[in-house]
């Protein structure tokens, strides 16, 4: 009777167990979820070369056609960055929109803009802000559900539960091929595939300046590898992608930022530490802490949270993405 009854708990724990596993996201989820925004942080001083401009936005130049367009005040302190050519402007990333980043871009350019977002998570692409021309990586799970241009995201990709923002859908105008170069008009950026953190993400490169706007794939703080369709062999592919195009000194622009005041900038020796602790974590040498996300020190500015061992993804959704050094498609301006 003892050993039924033993067996019983047993059971009834390995099912719970599977249970716990299978719904890790939804509980992960819930965990996280607000049913709004969370309130603004108090002003700081964010030092001498950013400007405030107004009582949430921040402006740094970093040079006289490239400013990053600062959240300090949003506790996740997102950064987007406004590039400008001679003929045409990019934003890259656009924050929740519960403020209006256009407001920004309009004061600082009256070149047409092109939107871009670096992935797809609620906090990048402004949600109900709208701009006149938006593009966006031609990958084939995301064309392949577009309905005239439209494209309705999934919950996942676009995680707006956690802080009370509803469905979202991208209408998009322009498709750009993973490794495109656009011309801006005496500056050209290349569209690097740089998934990991999640399967759409990308981010631009400028070789000529030296400058990698990276998104969520690569800033100051913890990265996060443990979201749904998060992926280290994604992460791997992208750090790789990284290396096989830098041409000389690299300085990497992310979308977040620890306590630290200033731009969330990395650089080469960065993006060198996260390829070489994927690969040891790869490898099974690599030590973690914490329960879930365990996390894994890359560097003394990156950590990278992450599924535990038994639970991660070594799988890259599209690995023949990765470049070859100097390869590229033909650059083209985007259309209007």
């Amino acid at each position: 009777m003892k050993l039924k009854v033993s067996l019983l708990i047993l059971v009834a724990l390995a099912l719970g167990l599977t249970v716990l596993i299978d719904q890790r996201v939804n509980l992960l989820l819930l965990t996280m979820a607000t049913s709004e925004p969370p309130p603004l942080l108090e002003p700081q001083d964010q030092g001498a070369d950013v400007s405030w401009f107004d009582d949430y936005y921040t402006v740094q130049a970093i040079d006289e056609n490239t400013f990053a367009i600062g959240e300090p005040r949003y506790f996740q302190k997102n950064f987007n960055y406004l590039i400008l050519g001679e003929s045409r402007a990019i934003v890259f990333d656009a924050g929740t929109g519960q403020r209006d980043i256009r407001s920004v871009v309009q004061a600082l350019t009256d070149l047409p803009v092109t939107f871009i977002p670096s992935h797809l998570h609620y906090d990048h692409i402004g949600n109900d802000i709208f701009f006149d021309h938006t593009a966006l990586i031609d990958l084939p799970h995301l064309k392949s559900r577009a309905v005239d241009n439209a494209l309705a995201l999934t919950r996942f990709e676009h995680l707006g539960e956690v802080e009370g923002f509803g469905p979202a859908v991208i209408r998009v105008d322009q498709w750009l091929s993973p490794n495109e170069v656009i011309d801006l008009g005496g500056r050209l950026l290349r569209v690097l595939y740089t998934p990991g953190h999640t399967p759409d993400s990308i981010s631009l490169y400028d070789a000529e300046a030296g400058y990698l706007f990276a998104g969520d794939f690569l800033y100051p703080g913890p990265l996060y590898a443990f979201l749904p369709n998060s992926s280290l062999g994604d992460y791997l592919q992208g750090a790789e992608t990284i290396q096989a195009v830098r041409q000389g000194r690299l300085r990497v622009f992310g979308a977040h930022r620890d306590e630290a005041i200033g731009l969330p900038e990395l650089g080469l020796d960065n993006v060198i530490a996260l390829k070489n602790s994927l690969l040891e974590i790869r490898s099974g040498v690599a030590d973690s802490t914490g329960i879930y996300p365990v996390s894994y020190t890359v560097d003394d500015q990156v950590v990278l949270l992450s599924e535990p061992k038994w639970l991660q993804n070594w799988e890259a959704m599209y690995p023949s993405l990765l470049p070859r050094a100097g390869g590229y498609i033909e650059a083209r301006i985007p259309n209007d």
